[in-house]
């Protein structure tokens, strides 16, 4: 199973990134998939989840109204769009299936770094 998330950079605060993660050795379209992000001396914290249709979202408070996760199952990829970003988003960010979230088995995130 590979769930690798790129996309990351530096970014003004007020900026905008997307992330995409791209998925192999899944059935991605059966998958939940979810994003966490981990900032620096915390904890990781879920940021959003989608249901394996799409049809249903969730946010952490933090970033409602700011960020939105989306979907392409043809594609095999997830994504998160930011905007407004707040240097408090700085983190690395992942993505994952929910199951595979939930035994704490991560693949590669990425950095997303709100400084100016």
């Amino acid at each position: 199973v590979q769930l690798q998330a790129f996309g990351g950079g530096l970014v003004q605060p007020g900026g905008s990134l997307r992330l995409s993660c791209s998925a192999s050795g899944i059935i991605f379209a059966i998958n939940d998939m979810v994003w966490y992000r981990q900032a620096p001396g915390k904890e990781r914290e879920l940021v959003a989840d989608i249901t394996s249709s799409g049809g249903r979202t969730h946010y952490a408070d933090s970033v409602k109204g700011r960020f939105t996760i989306s979907r392409d199952n043809a594609k095999n990829t997830l994504y998160l769009q930011m905007i407004s970003l707040k240097p408090e988003d700085t983190a690395v960010y992942y993505c994952n299936t929910q199951y595979r979230a939930g035994i704490n088995s991560w693949g590669k995130g990425t950095l997303v770094t709100v400084s100016s």
